[in-house]
């Protein structure tokens, strides 16, 4: 009779950790209609505002200031 008192109690507590961790059921499904209201992305204004950004002049090394810009030449 013991060990079944004892099993229902980590049980119980094992499942209180679990819900816990990821939360009640009932808030999960009032997030869902939230996610409803995000306004739609327009695709042509997208691809618009994308052609609008300015193609760099120069190709952008992301280690250059970990380098010398220009390889040391070796003397003859």
């Amino acid at each position: 009779m013991r060990v079944l008192i004892i099993a229902a109690a980590v049980l119980a507590l094992a499942a209180g950790s679990a819900e816990a961790q990821m939360g009640a059921g009932s808030k999960r499904h009032s997030n869902d209609a939230k996610a409803d209201n995000k306004p739609k992305v327009d695709d042509k204004a997208y691809k618009a505002a994308l052609e609008r950004i300015p193609e760099p002049k120069e190709k952008y090394d992301p280690w250059g200031g970990a380098r010398p810009s220009e390889p040391a030449k070796k003397s003859k």
